[in-house]
C-alpha cells in the first residue's frame, strides 16, 4: 500500500491504496474538477462533496446497468452461436449420413 498526498477543492488529503499513483491521480482528480464545479456555483464544501458523490454513484450506477445489459446480451449471442452450431452439426451427420446410403 502506498501513501499519495493529493489535493481535492484545496484541501490536502494523504490516501492509502494498493491502486498505482497515476491511478489515485485520476480518481482524485475527477472528484475535484466535480467538486471545484459545484464550490464554484456557490454551494458549501460540504454539500459539494454530497453532490459530488451523488452524481458520481448515479454514473456508476448507471454503467453497472449497461454493462449487465451488454452481459446478457453477449450471453443471448452466444447461446444463439451454439445453437446454430448445434443445428450445423446436426445438418453435417445427416448429410453424411444420406452420401454413406449412396
Amino acid at each position: 500500500m502506498a501513501n499519495k498526498v493529493t489535493s481535492i477543492c484545496g484541501e490536502d488529503y494523504t490516501l492509502v491504496a494498493d491502486e498505482s499513483a497515476a491511478y489515485m491521480e485520476k480518481v482524485c482528480g475527477i472528484v475535484d474538477k466535480r467538486m471545484t464545479q459545484l464550490t464554484d456555483a456557490k454551494v458549501s464544501r460540504s454539500d459539494a462533496a454530497v453532490l459530488a458523490a451523488v452524481n458520481l454513484t448515479d454514473e456508476l450506477l448507471k454503467s453497472q446497468d449497461a454493462a449487465e445489459n451488454l452481459r446478457r446480451q453477449i450471453k443471448s449471442y452466444l447461446d444463439e452461436i451454439s445453437d446454430l452450431k448445434r443445428q450445423l452439426f446436426k445438418a453435417q451427420n445427416q448429410q453424411g449420413h444420406q452420401q454413406n446410403r449412396k
